[in-house]
């Protein structure tokens, strides 16, 4: 396992943590997981209240925001809920376009993320 696949785990660990505050039901799946399916889909991060599947959430990396990703996010998008990609800060100008090339810009939210390290 790579440091990449590291951080997105550990990233996907702490939101799912913190949106178990918001919803009765969190599931995860780590990279690479297929443990946690919706609708034939394996999203990073699944919402629920009360048994109802609320959003999805996937969390990408420098190296996730891809054209191929896209795709995936095209159908997840379908789905019938809502879809959250959480993408480093720095990537955002990257992001956007991809979802305009899905059609899929008005349909997504996207929250942004950025580490910082300061050393003395």
């Amino acid at each position: 396992m790579n440091e990449e696949n590291v951080f997105h785990d550990w990233l996907v660990d702490h939101l799912g943590a913190s949106f178990s505050r918001q919803y009765t039901s969190v599931r995860v799946n780590r990279e690479g997981e297929k443990k946690n399916e919706y609708q034939g889909c394996y999203p990073d991060i699944i919402l629920e209240n009360h048994g109802m599947v609320m959003g999805i959430v996937e969390v990408e990396t420098e190296n996730t925001v891809t054209a191929e990703k896209a795709e995936v996010w095209k159908t997840e998008a379908s789905l019938g809920v809502k879809l959250v990609i959480m993408a480093p800060q720095a990537m955002r100008a990257k992001l956007m376009p991809l979802l305009w090339d899905a059609g899929i810009a008005a349909n997504v939210a996207v929250g942004s993320y950025e580490l910082r390290i300061s050393m003395p």
